[in-house]
């Protein structure tokens, strides 16, 4: 059976990231399930019908969509679904004396969890920083909160970063990125589990073409230009 959903593409194959339900999900999904059928052969109805909700909706928080990526080479596009929540001039401390534009995402638990690459590029480094579980909705969260920073290099030479923020219900940041890889844009590259926020850092000179409120979508839409 799960050979069969592998190849309909429901069930992920152990190297590919393009399935309709991310691996990560499955050792939520398949003991909520299990739970879900015992407990409607031994007759606890209501239970199972509970439990078959959380089941549905575990399911649906680890959906992987297909995306349309712009084809410009110039625009990044956003890393994460969710809404902008703050746009300002930061500085990192992953990369001292340089100033960026830091564009923040709020992804709630509602929204598509799997993450994916601003811009094409070589990863130049990952850098993991273990923290608190803040909600991710809040300034300081960028701070203290559990985290995995991902520095991007362009061909041409210009540097930005991604970062993945634990929040107040998730305890993991996937990230399936190595160091030298060379990605596209557009291209997965990780989830957070159960409510999260990114930030993107973008070099200064960039075009910033998101609003604080806009919502965005992994994948598809510009949050900013190369100039």
């Amino acid at each position: 059976m799960q050979d069969i959903l592998r190849e309909a593409g429901i069930l992920p194959n152990d190297s590919d990231h393009s399935s309709y339900i991310v691996g990560e999900g499955l050792p939520f999904i398949i003991p909520l399930a299990g739970a879900t059928v015992i407990a409607f052969v031994s007759g606890f109805n209501g239970v199972g019908l509970v439990l078959f909700g959380v089941t549905a909706f575990v399911v649906w928080f680890f959906r992987n969509p297909q995306r349309t990526t712009p084809e410009n080479g110039r625009l990044v596009i956003s890393p994460a679904d969710g809404r902008v929540i703050r746009i300002e001039e930061a500085t990192s401390d992953e990369q001292p004396g340089r100033t960026f534009q830091k564009i923040s995402i709020f992804m709630n638990v509602f929204n598509v969890h799997v993450n994916r690459i601003p811009c094409a590029g070589e990863v130049r480094f990952i850098r993991y920083r273990a923290g608190k579980f803040l909600s991710a909705n809040l300034d300081k969260a960028s701070a203290l909160n559990e985290r995995n920073i991902v520095l991007l290099r362009t061909a041409d030479g210009r540097e930005m970063m991604t970062v993945q923020i634990a929040g107040l219900i998730a305890r993991r940041i996937v990230c399936w990125l190595k160091e030298g890889m060379q990605v596209s844009r557009g291209e997965r590259f990780g989830l957070i589990r159960f409510g999260s926020r990114v930030e993107l850092f973008l070099p200064i000179e960039s075009t910033i073409l998101v609003r604080t409120g806009d919502k965005v979508r992994a994948g598809e839409t510009p949050i900013g230009e190369l100039t």
